[in-house]
């Protein structure tokens, strides 16, 4: 019998992978970690106490759960991206960072210590272990509800550590699965949400955070010619049409920060298209067989992973080059390369 933990949100997704770990025979508990950004502040001076919400999931289930209390972890590493991201001119992805970091990395860890030989989560998401014993990360066979792009940055030993109980499994499913056995979720908050904002927009959030400095700046089109001012570029991402307010007789779109300058760089729908970007950072999960090579890039998360052909530039950058210009290619986002349904990995779009 094999003991794995579970990282317990409240939400439907994690209570149906417990279920299923334990009626597959396994020893379970779960482990719920705190952001510090939860609806009801903890009281830091319990950092064990359980929470209101998760204490009817261990009772449903019928198993004990760890509160770990990563607050300041938290804080200290995923919020600072966040900010530090938008502060550079660039647009960040926290889910895609806090996976390895905080999921499969402290709460992992916190698993481990306890007991664990591994940690589920209700990620739509599959490994398969190959001959030679390295693990394979694939999407999960719900096409509408994959999460194997926030996976991409995990390592061979975080895989080897990880259960997705959910990846065969359709969201449809898993919500009868729920029914059936009488699991009433807490949350109804999706994962891919940015769980640290919940009141207001990103925007009041990051001028709150210590450190953080709004500068104004001139918005300008493609060619050079002054349009008005912007209040931030953190206000702005690639793509964006909203809150730029320079009237035109056809609507104006972000297409470049240029954090240098600070200058918000705005022009018309078909100037968005680009064919090609500088991928840095990647995690190699499984590196293609050799380079030049054919893969499917997927560069945000609703985003169709289009065909595209990668160059080695170092060994953890390329050069891609799509084989149809594609629109909104944003700096800071994770691009997550793709052959077929495997993912080899990701990196961030520089």
């Amino acid at each position: 019998m094999t003991t794995i933990a579970v990282a317990i949100s409240g939400g439907v997704d994690s209570l149906v992978a417990a279920l299923l770990l334990k009626k597959d025979g396994h020893d379970v508990f779960g482990i719920h970690f705190r952001t510090g950004y939860e609806s009801v502040s903890p009281d830091r001076s319990v950092t064990t106490a359980m929470p209101p919400d998760i204490t009817p999931i261990a009772g449903q289930l019928d198993m004990p759960v760890d509160i770990l209390d990563l607050s300041k972890t938290f804080q200290d590493t995923v919020v600072t991206y966040f900010a530090s991201t938008y502060q550079e001119g660039r647009t960040p992805n926290p889910c895609l960072f806090c996976n390895p970091v905080i999921k499969f990395g402290h709460v992992l860890s916190h698993a481990h210590q306890k007991g664990a030989q591994a940690l589920a989560t209700g990620h739509y998401a599959r490994v398969q272990t190959g001959p030679d014993q390295r693990r394979h990360l694939y999407r999960g066979v719900d096409c509408a509800k994959d999460q194997s792009y926030f996976l991409a940055r995990l390592t061979q030993d975080q895989l080897a550590s990880a259960r997705f109980p959910l990846g065969g499994l359709t969201k449809k499913k898993v919500r009868a699965i729920a029914r059936k056995h009488d699991l009433v979720p807490t949350t109804r908050r999706e994962s891919q949400d940015i769980c640290f904002i919940k009141n207001g927009s990103y925007h009041t959030f990051l001028q709150n955070q210590d450190g953080f400095q709004a500068q104004p700046g001139v918005i300008e089109d493609t060619g050079g010619r002054e349009l008005g001012n912007h209040q931030g570029l953190h206000l702005f991402t690639v793509g964006q049409r909203r809150g730029i307010n320079c009237p035109a007789a056809e609507p104006y779109y972000v297409i470049r920060l240029d954090h240098k300058q600070n200058r918000l760089v705005v022009g018309k729908k078909s100037e968005l298209p680009r064919g090609s970007a500088t991928v840095a950072h990647i995690n190699w999960i499984n590196r293609p067989e050799g380079f030049p090579a054919d893969v499917n890039v997927q560069i945000r998360y609703r985003h169709d992973s289009a065909p595209a052909v990668i160059r080695e530039t170092s060994p953890n950058s390329v050069e891609l080059r799509f084989r149809q210009p594609q629109a909104s290619i944003t700096p800071g986002q994770g691009a997550v390369f793709y052959q077929g349904d495997e993912c080899l990995g990701g990196g961030w779009i520089v």
